[in-house]
């Protein structure tokens, strides 16, 4: 169907959150091609290309590449974003990650966020710029927050005992933290989302192509 999904590794391009055309782009909810899976079913290739639902919205030449492998310790992820024409777009990307933990109150989000800039947007109608003073994030009122420059997120589940690294090697230079809570139809206290972003557009030129390299890391508390 139309309605995106709320889970996994969904993709936001060639936009995220609202702007010209549909909130988050069109990348999350239309079908990729499947290019080639490996031989152990290890890892897989997958391919979007313009067809009319998206040139309707967004008229442009690309062609995006989505590779996911599951190595010995590590999910590693591999976002290509090529312009196949001659005249240069704009665009945004994040993956729009769902991670399932314990419980909200055994949760905190390690990383660089101290002394960083970010857009708190539940505050007023477009907004507003505040500094984060915290080493570790804790989750105890309803977020949608962008980290400028945050890119290495550390979700440490006490509950559970374990922890995952987000490493954003490429391309992912921002961090997006959301959770609806206090919405129990939609589980609240049992994920978050720690979404690896470009924030800023992305200006690519004919012929020229953007890389974006995200892992999962788990590991033991």
């Amino acid at each position: 169907g139309s309605k995106p999904i709320s889970g996994g590794l969904s993709h936001c391009w060639p936009q995220f959150g609202p702007g010209a055309i549909q909130q988050h782009g069109f990348a999350r909810n239309v079908n990729w091609e499947v290019v080639s899976v490996a031989d152990d079913a290890s890892s897989v290739e997958l391919s979007l290309t313009p067809n009319d639902y998206t040139k309707e919205m967004w008229d442009k030449e690309f062609k995006c590449t989505f590779t996911v492998a599951l190595g010995e310790d590590q999910l590693d992820t591999k976002m290509n974003v090529e312009n196949v024409g001659e005249e240069a777009f704009d665009f945004q990307a994040a993956l729009h990650s769902y991670f399932t933990v314990s419980s909200l109150e055994n949760l905190e989000i390690s990383g660089s966020f101290e002394g960083k800039e970010f857009l708190n947007k539940m505050v007023g109608d477009e907004g507003e710029m505040q500094t984060e003073e915290r080493t570790a994030i804790t989750i105890s009122e309803e977020y949608d927050r962008v980290y400028k420059g945050v890119n290495d997120p550390v979700l440490k589940d006490s509950g559970k005992g374990k922890s995952l690294a987000v490493l954003n090697t490429a391309g992912w230079e921002d961090t997006v933290l959301w959770n609806p809570y206090g919405d129990e139809g939609m589980g609240f206290n049992n994920f978050v989302c720690v979404e690896s972003v470009k924030f800023d557009s992305v200006t690519l030129e004919g012929g020229a192509t953007w890389v974006g390299d995200m892992a999962l890391k788990p590991s033991d508390l």
